[in-house]
């Protein structure tokens, strides 16, 4: 009987709540927090649950249709202190909606104009094999503006998507000091489309980094034919007091060493079994393969030596190095571009694209 009595008057009051305005969203939304807390409480864990932002979210769109008498008797997983953190939290946000700037900019630098990061861009997708400290110094020496590669690095790691110790020894640095008086010279082996073994000669300058001149030669290497190389790359150009190389075997021909006394040249060696102590002429050997011919093909001798001659035009006067300052060896224009007006040129058959006057 008792049992009966006790329904009916939760009948009877929920019929009468039903009637009182927004009585019926009360209670929907008085059944819908009790399930929603049902269901976070059947969850497996080890200690308190955790209620995820889906919780939080329902939870508290209920709370806005039931009384705090309500609230109070609902909160079956809710403390007092969650309660209390959420008011602060509103609080907070009350306080920092009133009194803060209105401004949405950051403090700080403002970072690159849209122009320098348009041409950043450009300069990495036309040429990925590019690194941050070469787009530096290329845009810096096209367009008269000074950034580093600190700034590359941001600009490409926010915008760009992509397709697809040398210690030299000190006596050859100080040699080098004194303009067109020391030339440095080696050689290296490449393979044609035809898997035939060519042989190159580079010869460059010590103190202006840019390259004299290449020679090839099919086949094995002896002294008539290293100094025909050399010759051929020095004709019409001053000869250097010193000529630094290696300890190949092919520099102890007799004919190597009477053909340098004919011109003057004073030898100088490097250590033996010391790569690093010829380091300059090593580097350009490393570039030229890693920039060039490991991305092109070659049938012929003289094919070989005019795409080495297209390189070396590029190298000269358009490839910024490092150790000048971000200046390219030979070309020293001190006029600077605008970026509103400039186009892009193809070197090395489109190996290679720079921003030019347009």
């Amino acid at each position: 009987m008792r049992i009966w009595l006790f329904s009916f008057w939760s009948v009877l009051t929920t019929v009468f709540k039903s009637l009182l305005p927004s009585g019926a969203k009360a209670i929907v939304a008085e059944n819908i927090t009790l399930r929603k807390q049902l269901l976070v409480l059947s969850r497996k864990h080890k200690r308190a649950p955790n209620l995820t932002p889906e919780d939080r979210f329902i939870l508290g769109w209920c709370a806005q249709y039931l009384s705090f008498q309500r609230i109070i008797k609902n909160a079956i997983i809710l403390k007092p202190a969650t309660i209390l953190r959420f008011h602060k939290a509103l609080k907070e946000k009350k306080y920092q909606l009133l009194y803060s700037s209105k401004s949405k900019r950051k403090p700080g630098p403002k970072g690159p104009s849209q122009d320098v990061i348009n041409a950043i861009l450009e300069m990495k997708y036309r040429n990925p094999r590019f690194g941050d400290p070469r787009i530096a110094q290329q845009i810096n020496f096209a367009f008269g503006v000074s950034i580093n590669k600190d700034v590359v690095r941001r600009v490409l790691d926010k915008h760009y998507k992509p397709t697809g110790d040398d210690q030299g020894p000190s006596w050859l640095t100080f040699l080098g000091h004194c303009k067109d008086s020391l030339w440095s010279l080696d050689f290296f082996r490449c393979e044609s489309a035809t898997l035939n073994s060519y042989w190159v000669m580079v010869v460059m300058d010590q103190f202006t980094r840019r390259i004299i001149g290449f020679a090839t030669q099919k086949g094995d290497i002896n002294g008539i034919a290293a100094c025909r190389m050399f010759n051929e790359i020095r004709s019409k150009k001053r000869l250097p007091k010193y000529l630094s190389s290696d300890n190949d075997p092919v520099f102890e021909f007799h004919r190597w060493w009477t053909n340098l006394d004919m011109l003057d040249i004073e030898e100088v060696k490097s250590l033996p079994g010391v790569p690093t102590s010829h380091p300059f002429i090593e580097r350009i050997i490393g570039t030229v393969r890693r920039e060039f011919l490991d991305h092109t093909l070659f049938w012929t001798c003289s094919d070989l030596q005019r795409k080495l001659d297209q390189f070396k035009d590029y190298y000269n006067q358009n490839r910024v190095h490092s150790s000048r300052s971000g200046k390219p060896p030979t070309n020293q224009r001190s006029t600077t571009m605008n970026f509103s007006n400039y186009s892009w040129k193809s070197y090395c058959r489109g190996l290679f694209q720079l921003p030019i006057y347009s």
